[in-house]
């Protein structure tokens, strides 16, 4: 059980290229692949973190990878949306927010760790992540989406604006936090 947490983040990172692979096949298939591995990624990303808390097996590779192969799930979900053009347009601009964010937001926590630091995750970030995931499920689903809820890229785009309207809030929270540990002079 110790390695159990450590093994899902690892899986979670080693289905990022199967989400890639899985874009590019054409039709209803191909969108719902894309939909299932990243709900497998999503849920290995839960319960990763309740094993880990609930068993008392945390470790410090966990806590530096987990939110790696977070950032690296969201980012790889944005540019694939972006490049199949179901993120364009004004959305573009949701989709930019939340990747400045995540960049922001781990450069803080390794500033801050160097400094011994911790930045713990707050519960609007977390409402804000889990907005977020399903906001891209919506837009993962593409045309086969559709068939089943015809506004379903709707839905995920309007979840995408709200996800990004959080990761401003969050944002700036973890910022305001940070700074009063920053070191402004060595």
């Amino acid at each position: 059980m110790q390695h159990l947490p450590n093994i899902l983040t690892i899986f979670r990172i080693a289905m990022i290229p199967a989400l890639y692979l899985a874009f590019f096949i054409d039709g209803p298939i191909g969108d719902w692949l894309c939909v299932v591995i990243f709900t497998l990624a999503c849920t290995t990303d839960f319960f990763d973190g309740w094993v880990a808390r609930r068993y008392n097996v945390q470790s410090g590779f966990g806590r530096m990878l987990d939110p790696i192969a977070d950032k690296l799930t969201v980012a790889t979900c944005l540019m694939l949306l972006v490049h199949g053009r179901m993120i364009a347009d004004i959305h573009l601009l949701a989709a930019v927010i939340i990747l400045c964010r995540e960049i922001l937001v781990s450069g803080l926590r390794e500033y801050l760790m160097e400094l011994r630091v911790s930045l713990p995750v707050s519960t609007l970030a977390k409402f804000k992540t889990t907005l977020q995931m399903v906001a891209l499920g919506f837009l993962l689903s593409g045309e086969a989406g559709k068939d089943v809820w015809a506004i379903s890229q709707e839905i995920g785009l309007v979840l995408l604006w709200i996800a990004a309207g959080l990761t401003m809030i969050t944002g700036y929270d973890y910022v305001i936090k940070g700074l009063k540990h920053a070191k402004w002079s060595e």
